[in-house]
């Protein structure tokens, strides 16, 4: 087999390249496996009723929907990408229930919990760190082609049918109440329940899910 390898070394330039191209692609697969853990690890620590790590891949349509965001976001960003990736997030929007604009930006360790009715508009920012329950959207109130929808910061948590509607900020660790509509900043830590929303005092040293203790309206 040691002729082999004199063969091979004259096959032409474009061989070269070959071995270069190969530890790119391995690390972009390495980052998305990483990425994919990071975020099974978030839902198992959000969703007291996911028994597995095996059972949260193949069955939380919330994951699904977010990993298939991240393709379609990546061909967004392309030249020419622009159709395929909707196209793409139409498909998901059939098969989960959870329409995420491929548009959007989202940061690490997202996830919805549920998934069905989830609206995440085009200018959307998200953090790392969220937790959306189902029926929540991430709306506009304008139609001009602009920075439109809301911008979440890390570990934000909005409740089952919220709606953040319009250019606002929710600030870091801020809690949306179930049902609340949101229209107007939340500062950083706050807690924001109500039609329309109204700010509920802070409370220092909780936790977030403490905080949902302590506020039950963010259940209702």
């Amino acid at each position: 087999m040691a002729w082999i390898a004199p063969a091979a070394l004259q096959s032409g330039p474009a061989k070269t390249h070959a071995p270069a191209a190969r530890p790119g692609v391995m690390r972009q697969l390495a980052a998305a496996y990483r990425h994919v853990r990071e975020d099974i690890d978030a839902a198992m620590g959000r969703d007291p009723a996911a028994h597995s790590r095996v059972e949260m891949f193949l069955a939380s349509s919330g994951l699904h929907a977010i990993w298939a965001y991240r393709v379609a976001h990546r061909i967004w960003a392309r030249p020419g990408g622009k159709l395929l990736a909707r196209l793409i997030s139409q498909v998901v929007r059939a098969a989960t229930g959870v329409e995420i604009h491929p548009g959007a930006t989202i940061g690490q360790r997202f996830f919805i919990d549920h998934g069905m009715g989830v609206v995440i508009g085009e200018t959307a920012e998200i953090g790392d760190d969220v937790m959306l329950y189902h029926g929540v959207t991430l709306g506009g109130r304008s139609l001009a082609k602009t920075k439109r929808h809301p911008t979440l910061g890390n570990r934000v948590t909005v409740g089952a049918g919220a709606k953040i509607l319009g250019p606002i900020t929710v600030g870091d660790d801020a809690q949306v109440g179930a049902n609340s509509v949101v229209v107007k900043d939340v500062p950083a830590g706050a807690v924001a329940v109500g039609i329309p929303a109204q700010l509920r005092h802070k409370v220092e040293g909780l936790t977030p899910e403490e905080l949902l203790d302590y506020h039950p309206a963010i259940w209702i």
